[in-house]
């Protein structure tokens, strides 16, 4: 069985930035209550009739050419969502007639802010079993879409963009380890209360935002991000001084820095990308994971760990080797 390796990573936001000082005028909140509990400074917002796809399309077409591949090259598409462009067709098949990729299967997950470890955990297995040797893996959310801009609570927390990679087929080393689970129970904390089949008069009223319990969900989240890595660890028999960068879900300062400490890491070693980003739920990640490499921070064979906790509860992590 190949490996599966990340040969290429793009990102793409849009050019609208919300900043706290912005968000002072639209609700009652404060530049220093935002950044005191998130670590959140601004905010990227697309514009009116910008889509999911659309900033998917910028970030695939980076990646793609980071690693030096074609269109006509790629075999699988892997979308991580909860924003999508349409009910159906699929995100992942809208972004792959706009690359031109035809032929090859290509499918939505919906995992939240989980999305991308999920996707990239999909993908690995289908170039394990030698089903795709190069995959597109994407992460794009436009939460802008789906906030309440009148409930401070929510609307501070959430940005829009996307993140992609391309995942090959490698005789090297790659992904050692990728791990996901959910947990059903907890779906009222964090949620979006309506949908097709259900509550749908929201949705034609216009009324399908985000609903958080923040407190709660902080701590869970914390709780299960700590489990995730001693999971991981005690799979692989590797320690934590053998990991070189964590590149966490961007959700909340004070989540990340919980997850550095967890892994022993000063915090020059965790990617953080909230301040200027929000939480971009599936994007997330891929965002962050593009930044540090195009600033050179992670180097080729350096130890990377990916984790995640979104609305489900869902979580996972990633350990690879870049």
């Amino acid at each position: 069985m190949s490996y599966a390796r990340i040969t290429g990573t793009g990102s793409y936001l849009p050019e609208k930035v919300l900043t706290n000082k912005d968000m002072e005028s639209m609700v009652d909140t404060t530049d220093q209550w935002i950044r005191e509990r998130t670590g959140i400074a601004q905010r990227h917002v697309a514009a009116e009739g910008q889509t999911a796809v659309d900033l998917a399309e910028q970030a695939s077409r980076r990646a793609m050419e980071a690693a030096g591949v074609a269109a006509d090259d790629i075999d699988l598409i892997v979308f991580a969502t909860s924003t999508p462009d349409k009910i159906f067709p699929s995100s992942a098949c809208i972004l792959q007639a706009r690359l031109g990729a035809q032929g090859c299967p290509a499918f939505d997950i919906q995992a939240v802010c989980s999305g991308f470890v999920y996707a990239l955990s999909t993908a690995e297995k289908f170039i394990r079993t030698g089903a795709s040797r190069k995959v597109l893996v994407v992460g794009s959310e436009v939460f802008s879409k789906i906030v309440n801009w009148e409930d401070r609570g929510t609307c501070v927390l959430f940005g829009d963009g996307a993140g992609a990679v391309i995942l090959e087929a490698s005789e090297e080393t790659g992904i050692i380890s990728a791990k996901i689970h959910a947990d059903g129970r907890y779906e009222d904390l964090l949620h979006v209360p309506c949908g097709i089949s259900s509550n749908y008069e929201q949705v034609k009223a216009g009324n399908a935002f985000i609903e958080m319990k923040g407190n709660e969900v902080f701590k869970m989240a914390v709780n299960t991000l700590g489990r995730i890595v001693d999971e991981t660890l005690a799979e692989t028999g590797m320690d934590k001084s053998e990991i070189d960068w964590l590149v966490p879900h961007q959700a909340n300062l004070r989540i990340i820095s919980a997850a550095a400490k967890k892994l022993n890491l000063p915090m020059d070693q965790v990617v953080v990308t909230v301040d200027r980003h929000g939480n971009t739920s599936a994007a997330s990640i891929p965002l962050a994971l593009d930044v540090a490499v195009r600033d050179g921070r992670i180097q080729k064979n350096q130890v990377v760990m990916l984790e995640a906790f979104g609305g489900g509860f869902t979580w996972g992590s990633v350990l690879l080797r870049y």
